[in-house]
């Protein structure tokens, strides 16, 4: 099919959403490593998981075997309502690239948290209300994912409590008033409403927080409140279960018009936008069907996949959470204030860190500015205004068009635009007044988060 018949968004129709979630660990040999109880270094059990996560989340959680999970009728009919979501031709930017290569972006802005992390929420909401439960609480960084729980919780009539990365709650302040709209109880982080927010504070005043800290205080907050449960946006194996929704209409899309990609790019912070577009190109990867280049993309001033370490490390600054096996700064470490708020997580997912110990995909740091560069082009192009976080697979998107450029091959490229940066305007702002600068951390900043790494040999 010449590249003129292929539609400028190839749209699915409701029928052929996906009726079940791809888990990926039942496809690979090597399994990611167990998550550990801190004081005993056994592998978390069921029951103990059911303190913190909902019951079903955490089996969820522990099953590696079961491919394919059915979808409650419920959470689908929730979907349908901004699902299937387009997979756009690039042709604008194409032409300005003046590139052989086909470029196409799966574009999951189209709903009013203004992106992907809805297709979670609602499921981990949907859970916690099956469960019996009050209400959640939760962490948020630049606020994506806090904007999705407090929609999905107050659709289900849940209570939301959501703790937010500070530097985020100052510079997000639409973001955070749209969580308030829906119901949610915002609280920056970290705050003196938890022993364990009190202890950072102390240890680090003035600190503009982290998503590991967010996440510690969530998790107090949840285990010290009757009927309450945490729910987490990102990283865990749960949350790239249900975001395999994203690679499965991607790859439905692309198969309907007998497209064949050579490179899939996604940001990555946690994990849950990347791991859930890669999912079926892993599968099929795994399987020996088909090959691609996986790229994942995260900002040079907190690079947990390049710069990181493979090892066994909390989840959370406060340490309270299970170990886990992954590419890791250090739970300790605090990421600078970057404008990817997304992107501010000492770890990654231990199974993208498994997949990439392995050699399935591979891993690039960007820089801010050149960040905010591609995001500017590509909006003037696109007609997309894309959030940070999504604007580092644009860079690399871009990066590999004209390295199709300069070598005259005609790769097909597809990457995750994973929302809408519009309530990221003083982001905006300050890379438009020159006020932006770049940070990469030196390995004498690194080494201070992996000094807190605690000593697991297994």
């Amino acid at each position: 099919m010449s590249a003129k018949e292929i539609p400028y968004k190839i749209y699915l129709e409701e029928k052929e959403m996906p009726k079940q979630w791809l888990n990926i660990r039942a496809f690979m040999k090597n399994k990611p490593a167990p998550l550990l109880n801190p004081g005993t270094l056994e592998p978390v059990t069921l029951e103990e998981m059911s303190v913190i996560f909902c019951e079903e989340l955490a089996k969820q959680e522990l099953d590696e075997t079961t491919p394919y999970i059915d979808i409650p009728g419920e959470i689908l009919s929730f979907y349908k309502m901004y699902r299937p979501s387009p997979l756009v031709r690039a042709y604008c930017l194409e032409e300005r690239l003046q590139t052989p290569a086909k470029i196409y972006y799966k574009f999951e802005g189209n709903n009013t948290s203004g992106s992907h992390k809805l297709n979670s929420a609602i499921a981990q909401a949907y859970y916690a209300k099956n469960q019996g439960l009050k209400g959640v609480t939760t962490e948020t960084g630049a606020g994506q994912w806090g904007t999705a729980l407090s929609m999905a919780c107050a659709y289900l009539g849940l209570d939301c409590r959501v703790y937010m990365v500070k530097v985020s709650y100052e510079q997000k302040p639409f973001r955070r008033e749209v969580m308030r709209t829906y119901g949610a109880t915002v609280t920056p982080s970290p705050s003196d409403s938890t022993e364990v927010g009190r202890k950072i504070l102390k240890e680090h005043p003035g600190t503009t927080g982290s998503l590991g800290c967010a996440i510690s205080e969530a998790v107090e907050a949840a285990v010290s409140s009757e009927g309450y449960r945490y729910v987490l946006g990102s990283v865990l194996s749960q949350v790239l279960l249900h975001q395999s929704v994203i690679g499965l209409e991607t790859k439905t899309a692309l198969d309907k018009y007998d497209i064949q990609p050579d490179i899939v790019i996604g940001c990555a912070g946690g994990g849950s936008n990347l791991g859930g577009l890669i999912a079926p190109f892993v599968r099929d990867k795994l399987l020996g069907k088909a090959d691609y280049r996986l790229i994942a993309v995260e900002p040079a001033s907190c690079p947990s996949f390049t710069r990181g370490r493979y090892v066994y490390d909390f989840c959370d600054t406060g340490m309270v959470t299970p170990l886990a096996k992954m590419y890791t700064l250090g739970a300790g470490f605090i990421p600078a204030p970057n404008h990817a708020g997304g992107l501010r997580y000492h770890g990654m997912s231990s199974v993208l860190s498994q997949l990439y110990h392995d050699g399935v995909m591979e891993a690039t740091s960007v820089t801010q500015l050149d960040v905010f560069k591609a995001a500017e082009e590509f909006a003037r192009i696109e007609g997309i205004l894309p959030a940070p976080e999504s604007a580092h697979a644009i860079k690399v998107a871009i990066d590999e068009a004209l390295r199709c450029k300069e070598t005259g091959e005609e790769k097909t490229i597809v990457f995750g635009l994973t929302g809408t940066g519009y309530f990221d305007m003083i982001a905006y702002e300050k890379f438009h007044d020159g006020k932006m600068t770049d940070y990469v951390p030196s390995d004498e900043d690194l080494q201070k988060g992996f000094d807190g790494i605690p000593n697991v040999n297994l």
